[in-house]
């Protein structure tokens, strides 16, 4: 479903969002619309990490000790080599 709305740019604004949506294939709305997904789940993905940050969760770190115990069982398994997909 698609809403029509009626909204105000800078001079400035609309002429680099034109550029940018002909260098991309985009019309002009589409161009907006994903522009305005994106900002909204970089505003998502931003509140959720300062949570985790707040909580005091390392992902990264978590994630490093994900890939060394699956490297450790790989090693153990397939004794280093590589296993099939």
């Amino acid at each position: 479903m698609t809403a029509k709305v009626t909204l105000s740019f800078s001079d400035e604004t609309i002429e680099e969002a034109r550029r940018f949506a002909k260098r991309e294939g985009l019309s002009l709305s589409a161009w907006m619309d994903q522009a305005a997904r994106e900002k909204a789940l970089r505003e998502v993905f931003t509140a959720h990490a300062d949570a985790v940050n707040r909580a005091g969760l390392d992902l990264e770190a978590a994630a490093v000790a994900d890939a060394r115990e699956v490297a450790m069982v790989d090693d153990v398994l397939f004794g280093g080599r590589p296993r099939a997909a």
